[in-house]
């Protein structure tokens, strides 16, 4: 066979395979392979890999998430087009350094000590002078200097017509050239590397030995042989669950229809979790206290497992990878809102669901709804900023700026960066008998927004990609909810708000004046309907009310210029009206009267608010973290990677390579000395694969060293002259 530039030419009959190896070999073929790669490993960085195919719906829509899907864009480094250019680049690389190193380890034997005198005179950095001393003196003479330096040298002594002649040819920087085969053969690992610690393995297993993913649900004890792999498995990467005083044996890979099972030859038992923060609520360290349980001999190993501290057994790779919940349990307090049934409690379990069945508005059983426990979060702290910041913490978690875009009430906040913790929350979903879901985050203590009057905050979002929604619930004067739940309630029963317009009508108007009495009276149990939402609909057939409400009625029936003083006859009436339910309901409760005090003023303001944003809150009934019992879990990584060590030898060799191309310069020396008219003349040049400013200057010095010349000692250096 021979060599070209293009590629690797081989003697075949078959012009489909000259043609193969020749494109396969040749170097823009390899380039163009390594192009697709880092395009693919752009988009790998900018789209979530591994992410549920639900969220990509959510982030791109149904059309896009299919094409990622069908085109295995969440999972690029592991997908087949992906594992197919990394296996062809290995092919073509390797062509590559095989067209090229024998080439590479002929020159770096070679000499070059054949080369004629006229040709010297053709280089760049040549120079010419006479000698004191014979030739065969000075040959040796320079071929000792060279040495020195640390050149190779070689001296080839020539028969000429005035005497005997010596070419003392040496060369340096050699290693350039064994840089190329050193940076070759490092993609060439590094990929090798990659596919042994891919998905590959795993495939042909898949293929070849009959294992299938798993996509159903259960116990993992009760999952067949068929989904799992075993502990002899030479390469894998999967995750491992383990909640705080449990133990886990079996990873889980993640594959695009499912998943697969890797037994393990070892239990992961965790003994405790440690997650510390800063004051910004930030992580500040994730820890695993661990007991490494090995099945053969039943020996028992304490770790410690941290981010970047992984453990190690039996070539088996334990990373900290995050946490999670464990299974904690909780009791929530679910509040009916459509004036039917009691308060209860329900018990439930993180990652669990319940039944629950709905009150209609006659009282009797309705629709049936599942709770689904989603998430327990302890720590929450949040940015209660002033006016001029964001808002947003550290986690990008900006609650002030989603109270901003709640339901109904417009009051703005802001203000300097206040980091405070404001405990636990809970997140659950209630899922309809169609299967649609909200999803819903409630704090579980009251929060003071800075009005000095604390609120419960009840979030609320539609789709995974939306924000939270909050409405403001404020705390009564016994820091809960009951307050806000009775006047609620009175609003709800057309018996009280009628007593309360007589209540209100009578304290507003002088009993001399019946006439006036009964047209307030009149107003007022309109207003106060309105704001209940009974008699009214909305365009899609739900019951509305609310300031909305109001607003519409006004819109509809009272004149444009009359609308304003109009307006704050009929929120005046509105709030005197609610103060007197509000009276009722703790009356009723056996409680103390409301004072006339700016305290109550502020409750009285944000109930209206509260109970006009009410109307819009999507679901029957609201729950309440009441209590709950913290499970930890730690997330771990188990990985088997062969291949991380001959990744770690081609990025060695990869280093090296790059170090020799870039910065390690090959040079070739050539002095010709032979007897000329009774005297001995010296002819020298320098050739270097990179011309520099360096080479200029290497070329003065070795001028001075072998020639006894400087640089600048007339013409005979200069590269002009002959």
């Amino acid at each position: 066979m021979s060599v070209s530039t293009h590629g690797l030419r081989v003697k075949s009959s078959s012009q489909l395979l000259r043609s193969g190896v020749e494109l396969l070999s040749s170097m823009r073929f390899a380039i163009a392979l390594l192009t697709v790669i880092c395009i693919a490993s752009i988009i790998g960085t900018v789209l979530k890999q591994g992410e549920p195919p639900g969220n990509y719906i959510n982030q791109f829509g149904p059309f896009w998430a299919e094409v990622f899907m069908q085109a295995q864009l969440h999972r690029v480094y592991s997908a087949w087009w992906f594992l197919l250019i990394l296996a062809f680049l290995v092919i073509s690389t390797s062509l590559c350094i095989a067209r090229s190193t024998p080439k590479i380890l002929a020159d770096l034997k070679v000499y070059k000590e054949n080369i004629r005198e006229q040709s010297l005179r053709a280089f760049g950095h040549r120079a010419s002078v006479e000698l004191p001393e014979d030739a065969e003196a000075a040959a040796q003479r320079m071929g000792k200097t060279l040495a020195g330096g640390g050149w190779k040298v070689k001296l080839q002594r020539r028969e000429t017509a005035d005497g005997v002649g010596w070419m003392v040819a040496a060369k340096a920087g050699a290693a350039n050239k064994i840089g190329y085969i050193a940076a070759h053969s490092a993609i060439v690992l590094i990929c090798i590397g990659g596919l042994l610690d891919g998905d590959l393995v795993v495939r042909a297993q898949m293929l070849w030995g009959g294992k299938t993913p798993y996509a159903g649900g259960g116990m993992i004890s009760d999952v067949k042989p068929e989904h799992r792999l075993g502990d002899s498995n030479p390469t894998f990467r999967g995750n491992l669950l383990v909640a705080e005083g449990t133990q886990a044996g079996v990873a889980i890979l993640n594959q695009t229809d499912g998943v697969l099972l890797q037994e393990l030859p070892f239990t992961i038992e965790l003994k405790k979790f440690i997650v510390e923060h800063y004051s910004t609520g930030m992580p500040k360290l994730f820890a695993s206290e661990v007991v490494i349980h090995d099945r053969a001999t039943g020996e028992a190993i304490p770790q410690r497992i941290e981010v970047n501290h992984p453990a190690s057994y039996k070539g088996i790779e334990i990373y900290q990878s995050s946490f999670d919940d464990g299974g904690s349990s909780v009791k929530l307090q679910a509040i009916p809102l459509s004036g039917q049934g009691k308060p209860f409690e329900v018990n439930g379990t993180i990652g669990g669901s319940t039944e629950l069945t709905n009150l209609g508005a006659d009282g009797k059983p309705g629709e049936k709804l599942a709770l689904e426990f989603t998430a327990l979060r302890v720590l929450n702290v949040e940015n209660f900023a002033g006016a001029g910041t964001s808002g947003a913490d550290v986690r990008k978690v900006d609650l002030r700026a989603a109270l901003d875009a709640r339901m109904g009430s417009a009051n703005k906040v802001g203000g300097d960066k206040q980091l405070r913790n404001v405990g636990p929350s809970i997140t659950y979903k209630l899922r309809d008998a169609a299967g649609q879901a909200r999803e819903f985050h409630n704090y579980m203590l009251p929060i003071d927004m800075g009005d000095g009057h604390p609120v419960f905050l009840l979030g609320v979002r539609q789709n995974l990609a939306d924000n939270f929604r909050y409405l403001r619930v404020p705390a009564d004067d016994q820091g809960g909810l009951d307050g806000f739940l009775r006047l609620r309630a009175a609003l709800a029963d057309p018996a009280l708000r009628a007593k309360a317009v007589q209540r209100y009508v009578a304290s507003a108007i002088d009993p001399s004046r019946p006439e006036l009495a009964q047209q307030l009276g009149q107003s007022a149990t309109r207003a106060l309907a309105l704001f209940a939402g009974d008699g009214s609909a909305a365009a899609d057939g739900k019951p509305t009310g609310g300031l909305q409400a109001i607003s519409d009625f006004m819109e509809a029936n009272v004149p444009e210029a009359e609308r304003g003083r109009a307006g704050e006859v009929l929120v005046r009436i509105l709030n005197g009206l609610l103060f007197e339910l509000a009276q009722m309901g703790r009356s009723s409760a056996g409680l103390p009267p409301l004072d006339d005090s700016e305290k109550t003023r502020i409750f009285m303001t944000q109930s209206v608010l509260s109970l006009s944003d009410a109307q819009a809150y999507p679901a029957p009934m609201l729950f309440t973290l009441k209590d709950f019992n913290q499970v930890q879990a730690s997330v771990f990584q188990v990985a088997r990677a062969p291949g991380k060590k001959v990744v770690y030898l081609g990025c060695a060799l990869l280093i090296i390579g790059i170090f020799a191309m870039l910065y390690v310069r090959e040079r070739r020396l050539w002095v010709w000395v032979q007897p000329q008219n009774g005297a001995t003349r010296a002819t020298m040049a320098l050739s270097s694969n990179r011309k520099t400013l360096d080479v200029d200057r290497e070329f003065a010095l070795l001028s001075q060293k072998l020639l006894g010349v400087a640089p600048d000692a007339g013409n005979t250096l200069n590269p002009k002259s002959s």
